[in-house]
């Protein structure tokens, strides 16, 4: 089957470059307060002077004051950070430099995976399948274990989010939600909307519950143990990652991307985010008409 070639030109992820930035600023905010310490402790002494005789003192009483004034002056003055600063400085730009390049290079691997799973497109009986889904055995908003068998004979679309996403998750699962209302009303085929979380820690079955209801009366929750999540998000080629983390505040990056699973709980297609309400059920309508 064809790839959806605006998907792979979608953001596939939300915030982990902002997060490296953020990273190399405060690389740069300690490099200030080095070189500010660096140079509180460098001041050049005064010179020392040895004892004069009293023969000349008569002669230096004027100098003396003079150069007293001047070595006062001198010895304010602070010597700029040295190369050891710089050195760091250096290092810490390496550092920052080093933060942007790995996590460019893990969305980019991310998706180059996607592509390549779904180009194993099936041509008949004897024909691979693409290498995205599996087995899994979580825990769905009721509080019951659920596995992948328990799909089967439904067509299913599955997303992978988090209950406190600000933005994205809502904006997409609203729009999961119209569209398998739309495809039931103009082509009458039944749709099993799967919310699963990728953030065990604070999406316990009861958060789950409270926040699927929010979106379509059908919409199953599941979430599980931090093992069982990342098995299932390995399965189906799903990035997460924890972002800036202020005690129990942070944010989940993670794939948006919506998966149609056959009613064998085979993968079929997947639709990016760049798709809106229409062009998503269009689309999925399409898949299974032309299903085999």
């Amino acid at each position: 089957m064809p790839i959806d070639d605006s998907v792979t030109s979608s953001r596939q992820y939300s915030s982990a470059s902002d997060s490296a930035i953020f990273g190399f600023q405060s690389l740069l905010i300690n490099r200030r307060l080095l070189l500010s310490t660096s140079s509180a402790n460098t001041n050049v002494e005064p010179e020392k002077t040895e004892p004069k005789s009293s023969s000349n003192a008569d002669h230096e009483g004027g100098e003396k004051s003079g150069d007293s004034n001047q070595s006062k002056s001198d010895g304010g003055k602070s010597v700029r950070g040295g190369p050891v600063s710089w050195l760091s400085f250096l290092l810490l730009v390496i550092t920052g430099a080093g933060i942007i390049w790995y996590y460019d290079k893990q969305k980019k691997q991310h998706i180059e995976e996607i592509n390549n799973a779904s180009q194993a497109v099936k041509q008949g009986p004897s024909v691979g399948k693409a290498a995205i889904g599996g087995p899994f055995n979580l825990i769905n908003h009721d509080g019951k274990n659920v596995t992948d068998k328990d799909f089967v004979g439904n067509w299913t679309l599955v997303y992978f989010g988090f209950t406190h996403c600000p933005d994205i998750c809502p904006d997409e699962l609203q729009k999961l939600a119209a569209a398998v209302d739309k495809i039931k009303e103009k082509a009458g085929i039944e749709i099993v909307p799967v919310f699963i979380s990728v953030d065990p820690e604070r999406d316990t079955v009861e958060q789950v519950r409270e926040y699927v209801k929010e979106f379509h009366p059908k919409l199953i929750g599941l979430t599980g143990k931090p093992d069982e999540i990342k098995n299932v998000a390995r399965a189906y080629r799903v990035y997460y990652m924890k972002t800036a983390e202020e005690d129990s505040d942070y944010l989940v990056d993670h794939s948006i991307v919506m998966y149609l699973m056959s009613p064998k709980m085979e993968f079929v297609k997947f639709f990016g985010k760049n798709n809106d309400v229409d062009s998503l059920a269009e689309g999925i309508t399409k898949e299974i008409k032309q299903f085999k």
